[in-house]
């Protein structure tokens, strides 16, 4: 492993450390300035929606989006040429956002049609992908995403028992109030029972029964019990990832994270970890 590490050129290795680890001052300078490329140009694609601020800035709007669009060019094929195996981030999810964030300005480009203009349109609305890619540069998302990914059977064993219990409650409002109060149906009623027990309270039905009113009582206080279950699950697989992980490490071949803090090979590839001496302990 050590033999291909060296036949590798050095300015990958240093390219990659710089783009995909915050470990460094350049990496975390790389990440600083590509959080405000993101964040402003977000800004630019929904000022843009708004008629009378387009009209009046649509020149400056045009060339800032076309700096955007080639640094982040820049950037995505920096991404493929610094990685061992670019089709792992080719077709990776924050890849192909990555692809999505960039590619319509090019489309548009080449398409920029009346016959397309309403497709257009939406098409240049996927450049708000780029908000996605915050998620590269926050170490905390990554340990959210690892605590999601650890915690996902439980979480799935949840929403089944609030599926089946919305079900239930939903068919029993349907059998006490009937169409006569606007349950016109068991979906009818499955959506109240979601609604109330989400505590969103659209208002558009409602029991008018006191057996009803009862009913819903119960699943009213019963939303407030359920929302704490899915925080309580997710807070401690986050308790613990962070604790046993370092996610600012990844491995430049399958672009696996949250590796070990004194990890040296990937645990999913084997691939040998671009050396941390200066971070890592020996």
């Amino acid at each position: 492993m050590d033999a291909s590490r060296n036949s590798r050129p050095a300015w990958r290795d240093t390219l990659y450390r710089i783009i995909f680890e915050a470990d460094t001052p350049a990496g975390k300078a790389f990440d600083i300035l590509l959080v405000i490329c993101i964040i402003t140009s977000v800004l630019i694609i929904m000022l843009d929606s708004v008629a009378s601020i387009h009209q009046q800035w649509k020149d400056l709007f045009f060339v800032l989006e076309w700096l955007f669009t080639l640094i982040f060019t820049i950037e995505y094929i920096a991404r493929i040429v610094s990685v061992k195996k670019p089709s792992a981030y080719i077709f990776s999810f924050l890849g192909m956002v990555d692809l999505l964030s960039t590619l319509p300005s090019y489309i548009v480009l080449f398409l920029d049609l009346p016959a397309y203009a309403i497709s257009l349109r939406l098409l240049r609305l996927l450049r708000i992908f780029r908000i996605l890619k915050l998620a590269y540069y926050l170490e905390e998302s990554a340990i959210m995403a690892n605590a999601l990914a650890a915690s996902r059977r439980k979480l799935l064993v949840f929403l089944l028992a609030i599926l089946m219990l919305v079900m239930i409650l939903g068919t029993l409002m349907f059998a006490v109030e009937g169409p006569e109060h606007g349950y016109s149906s068991i979906p009818v009623s499955i959506y109240w029972a979601i609604v109330t027990m989400t505590t969103v309270g659209y208002g558009d039905i409602a029991p008018h029964t006191p057996l009803g009113q009862f009913i819903a009582s119960v699943v009213m206080i019963l939303g407030y019990a359920i929302i704490a279950v899915p925080t309580g699950i997710v807070s401690v697989e986050m308790a613990r990832s962070q604790a046993k992980q370092n996610v600012v490490i990844a491995c430049p071949r399958c672009m696996l994270e949250g590796h070990a803090v004194d990890a040296r090979y990937c645990r999913r590839c084997g691939e040998r970890l671009l050396p941390h001496d200066d971070i890592l302990p020996s």
